[in-house]
């Protein structure tokens, strides 16, 4: 019997397309890996790519070539075209746990001469000494209430705080404060992405996209050699954008599920039976639904009851599906938006939605001059959208709530509300998170009480962080 044998194919020896050929070639050639690479060159891989991946569509071979992107000083605007890829790992610039100076914004290029720039320059840059400004007073409350702990040093103390002062003062932060981020996709994922970019209605987020071309095209040049604009989602979105529709009054709260499966959790229970039984799913379901609320309990607590912090539940979760309206404040959504694994329609940045006021901002004395910065925000967006709507998205600040549209599975919100509901996790991602698990809860009580999220409520939330929410 042969011996087993796991191993790598590193980078450092071979470029991205030749793993990607050697990975792709084990379907039909009997010999190792190692034997494959070992016969490959630049130009056989290139010459295999084009005839197999852009020739025959073959393109999930382009998934074993693998590359690491750095973006420096994009705007927050462009970061949310680059992380909408699902099958992409982003580490970003936090706005957490790092400060901003007051030149670090992009200016969006199609203001580049028109008499509306100089005007956006001045308010986001009033944006960032507001911002800046806020720092102090927010900071010596916060350590007023939070006094040094007993040999606590000078560097944890300050990053034990940090977070506290910065949470509320981040409010002010416009979508055109710039962000470091680094991006790990595949190739096929990264083709995918320039063609998205290069579609954009952005100035900033094109050229974004040329520039992946190029650098990715130094790499794996066959692999993405014809990626280019997608006529087919230009169009489609400037016919969308015009298209008249008739809007009511009707109020709706900031957080509502407008669908579930009624019978989710049957099907999850039906769904895990299924999978350790020999019996067709019909006839799983019919037994779940045949049986007593507490048999039912009991089937639950069989399936969740072992489940801790550091786990992941089993699949068959995914079986049960809600969708959520939201309207939630932009710093909130920057963290929302990670959860990829959920389908999300957001809207434009607007300021139109009204804006959040932490309370650490109302109780270090800081109000006025934040209302007055959120203010001026406002009136530059109006103006700027006149000119363009997509780009009055750049002197939107964090502060300033956003509407957006979620759809996702019992296992994807499990992931979602245990981790955004965390101690740790900012306190408005923390108010949404508790606030699905409340809707979610009403509804698939039988499930959902497995997530043990802890006794803060979202009500709780916005009284203790909001001054208005």
């Amino acid at each position: 019997m042969p011996k087993r044998d796991i191993y790598l194919l590193s980078p450092r020896d071979l470029n991205a397309e030749t793993i990607a050929v050697a990975f792709a070639k084990t379907s039909r050639a009997p010999e190792s890996f190692r034997e494959i690479a070992a016969e490959l060159s630049d130009e056989k891989s290139a010459q295999f790519h084009e005839k197999w991946v852009v020739g025959y569509g073959h393109a999930s071979v382009a998934e074993h070539a693998v590359l690491h992107l750095a973006f420096e000083n994009v705007s927050r605007v462009a970061v949310e075209t680059i992380e909408s890829s699902r099958l992409a790992s982003y580490t970003e610039k936090s706005t957490r746990y790092q400060k901003w100076g007051q030149d670090d914004f992009t200016a969006p290029p199609e203001l580049d001469g028109h008499p509306l720039r100089d005007e956006f320059i001045e308010t986001v840059k009033f944006l960032f000494s507001t911002y800046l400004e806020s720092l102090q007073p927010v900071k010596n409350l916060v350590l007023s209430r939070s006094p040094r702990r007993e040999n606590e040093n000078d560097d944890a103390y300050d990053r034990r705080i940090r977070s506290q002062y910065v949470d509320s003062c981040r409010f002010l932060l416009p979508a055109a404060a710039n962000a470091n981020l680094g991006m790990t996709a595949n190739a096929r994922v990264v083709e995918m992405f320039i063609r998205k970019a290069l579609s954009h209605p952005l100035m900033e987020v094109r050229q974004i996209g040329e520039t992946v071309r190029q650098v990715a095209k130094a790499e794996t040049p066959t692999l993405v050699k014809y990626a280019d604009a997608a006529p087919y989602v230009m169009e489609t979105v400037k016919e969308m954008t015009h298209w008249e529709l008739e809007t009511g009054d009707s109020k709706t709260d900031w957080c509502t599920l407008i669908d579930y499966d009624k019978d989710g959790e049957k099907k999850v229970l039906a769904a895990a039976l299924y999978r350790f039984k020999e019996t067709p799913f019909a006839d799983a379901l019919a037994y779940v639904k045949s049986l007593k609320e507490e048999e039912r309990a009991a089937l639950a607590e069989t399936l969740l009851k072992r489940l801790t912090r550091y786990d992941t539940p089993l699949r068959e979760l995914e079986y049960s599906t809600y969708a959520f309206d939201l309207v939630m404040d932009q710093g909130a959504y920057a963290e929302f938006k990670r959860h990829r694994m959920m389908t999300q329609t957001p809207q434009r940045l607007t300021a139109r939605l009204g804006y959040a006021i932490p309370r650490l901002i109302t109780e270090a004395g800081f109000r006025s001059k934040y209302e007055a910065a959120m203010e001026a925000a406002a009136r530059m967006y109006e103006k700027l959208y006149e000119f363009d709507p997509n780009v009055a998205q750049y002197v939107v600040p964090n502060g300033f709530n956003r509407r957006v549209l979620a759809q996702f599975n019992l296992r994807e919100a499990f992931a979602f509300c245990r981790l955004r509901s965390a101690s740790n996790a900012h306190f408005s991602i923390r108010r949404a998170a508790q606030r699905v698990y409340e809707e979610m809860a009403r509804v698939h009580p039988l499930l959902t009480k497995y997530m043990n999220l802890g006794g803060e409520t979202w009500q709780r939330v916005e009284e203790n962080y909001f001054a208005k929410a």
